[in-house]
């Protein structure tokens, strides 16, 4: 049996050509050679698995290479290269500073660093995982590191640079490795596939790039694994089971779903999803991944902000193009927000599933504007004909959303014999719903109608004990501006707490109930907050407040002048 040898380190690169995502620093390198402005101290920072090490080794096997390429790749073939590739170099030393980080193991070092190089111009000391050095060890090394002879070059590697002491990076080139790109991932595993015979689509490619999050040796560790799972034919299904990835048909699904309404559909949806063992947590950032790519979709101009497949790409145009903009920002917030909240949700099934719930009543029924549901008390068919009359459409029967109510039973056909007590709350039940919701036209009303129909609403919310947002709206200040397609009203409320709960929670249905009264559909609600300067200086202490009463009553003024009072 052959020995088996990881991809990972079967076929990491041995030239500056082979380096994946670090063209820019591959190029300064082979330039520095080139023009004989070597360094005498590299430091080489960036996440794991980007080719840091990799690259401090083409470094070091160039520089000393007796026969290099005109682009200054090491030959392989000398003396120099081919000792370093057999591991028996006495030009390159590498240090793990994870296991060697104390001052006795930097003395060594420097010890080791007065003798010349055997073969070769230069004695490169490649020291990986630099961080972990202690402070007393980096005092140590700072004087070689600064002033070291002339044969000596030292390569740092870190993946914390924020840990290393900067008297140290004073000392050093510093070059920052990027993550790799999935573009370039994937095109090296449909290399490296091709090379050790597998059959792998592009979709599982994409998959096991995106796993990685921009580690190549993560990629192959990954590549390695499936190929070990499902043979030299390996399919996406496969993939995505063994990785434990979700997959891109319940995203897609779940969008159908949320643009039908059909919000039953949604919840069965998630609860296959959690059978199958997947995250919770992870569902809901996949979703709103999928919701970010519909809307980079939407703009024509945001390609290159896409990172998928190209047979999934013609899947999100033809998703996104039924998709309204607004939907889909809608629709993000609210899975962002879901997000947020669910480490301290009590239960955060219930939490995920009512996020699932708003997400499917984004939409209304079939042929209505493409607009968010009204929140709003009471009756759910109630607050489907305030949205309708909020539009300007005349109902003249009851309204249903989109799967969100069971069919009606029909009622029974009256008889000679006596009406049964449900058959008589049945009937009543049907003739409150099926009133004529009031006409609304298109005409623009002028401001005291609006203004008399605003101050209206107040009394509405005290009749219905609603004390406090009545007083809310009450003392709010108005202002009324006309556009171009209507008329705009603003009122402003004392902080933004109100605002923000008036927005979320009432805002729509005040609209409704304007333009109901106004009758009239072209009157926009908005709300906002009184400013700082504009609020007029509250009493606070007991004079101030007596001094503001004496202001606002005469009466009281007169009576404290007559009788001598103080104020205090």
């Amino acid at each position: 049996m052959s020995e088996y040898i990881v991809s990972a380190r079967k076929y990491r690169p041995d030239s500056f050509e082979t380096l994946i995502g670090q063209d820019t620093i591959a190029q300064t390198l082979k330039n520095s050679i080139i023009r004989g402005k070597l360094a005498h101290a590299y430091l080489f920072c960036g996440p794991r698995g980007v080719g840091k090490t990799t690259t401090a080794r083409i470094f070091a096997k160039a520089i000393n290479c007796s026969n290099p390429s005109p682009e200054m790749e090491p030959c392989g073939q000398c003396e120099s290269c081919i000792s370093f590739q057999e591991g028996r170099s006495y030009c390159i030393h590498e240090l793990d500073a994870a296991s060697n980080n104390g001052v006795e193991d930097i003395k060594n070092l420097m010890d080791q660093v007065q003798i010349p190089p055997q073969v070769g111009k230069y004695s490169v000391y490649i020291i990986d995982e630099v961080h972990m050095l202690s402070t007393a060890a980096f005092n140590a090394f700072l004087k070689t590191l600064e002033e070291p002879p002339a044969h000596a070059i030292f390569i740092l590697a870190t993946t914390e640079k924020h840990k290393i002491l900067p008297t140290i990076l004073s000392r050093c080139q510093t070059y920052d490795f990027n993550r790799i790109s999935i573009p370039d991932m994937v095109f090296n595993l449909r290399n490296i596939a091709a090379k050790e015979g597998v059959k792998i689509d592009d979709e599982s490619l994409h998959v096991i790039a995106q796993k990685a999050d921009g580690a190549m040796r993560d990629a192959l560790t990954i590549f390695d694994q499936t190929v070990a799972f499902c043979g030299t034919d390996v399919k996406y299904e496969d993939v995505i089971r063994n990785l434990g990835v979700l997959d891109y048909d319940y995203s897609f699904d779940l969008v159908d779903d949320f643009l039908a309404g059909d919000y039953g559909k949604a919840l069965l949806t998630f609860d296959e999803i959690l059978s199958k063992g997947f995250n919770a947590l992870h569902f809901c950032s996949a979703l709103s991944s999928h919701l970010r790519d519909l809307m980079v979709t939407k703009n024509g101009g945001l390609e290159a902000l896409l990172e998928l497949p190209e047979s999934l790409k013609s899947r999100y145009v033809e998703q996104a193009n039924r998709c309204s903009l607004k939907f889909l920002y809608d629709a993000l917030s609210v899975t962002t927000a879901c997000e947020a909240g669910y480490k301290q949700a009590v239960n955060p099934r219930l939490h995920i599933e009512f996020a699932l719930m708003k997400l499917s009543f984004l939409m209304k029924a079939p042929g209505t504007a493409d607009q968010p549901p009204i929140v709003a008390e009471g009756d759910v068919r109630h607050d489907v004909k305030v949205a309708a009359v909020s539009e300007g459409r005349e109902i003249s029967k009851p309204a249903e959303p989109t799967q969100a109510l069971p069919r009606e039973r029909k009622r029974p056909a009256k008889t000679g014999s006596a009406l049964s007590l449900n058959a008589i709350l049945e009937e009543g039940e049907t003739k409150k719903v099926e009133k004529k919701a009031p006409v609304i036209s298109d005409e623009m009303p002028d401001d005291e109608t609006i203004l008399s129909a605003w101050k209206a609403i107040p009394e509405e919310f005290k009749a219905m004990s609603q004390i406090r947002l009545a007083n809310t709206l009450e003392n709010a200040e108005v202002e009324i501006e006309t556009t171009g397609d209507g008329k705009t009203v603003t009122f402003k409320v004392s902080n933004e707490a109100q605002r923000k709960w008036i927005q979320e929670n009432r805002l729509l249905s005040l609209e409704g109930n304007l333009q109901k009264k106004t009758g009239s559909s072209k009157i926009r609600l908005e709300v906002g907050v009184i400013p700082m300067e504009e609020k007029e200086a509250q009493p606070y202490t007991d004079q101030e407040k007596a001094t503001a009463l004496m202001g606002q009553n005469g009466e009281l003024r007169n009576l404290v002048k007559d009788f001598g009072l103080e104020t205090r």
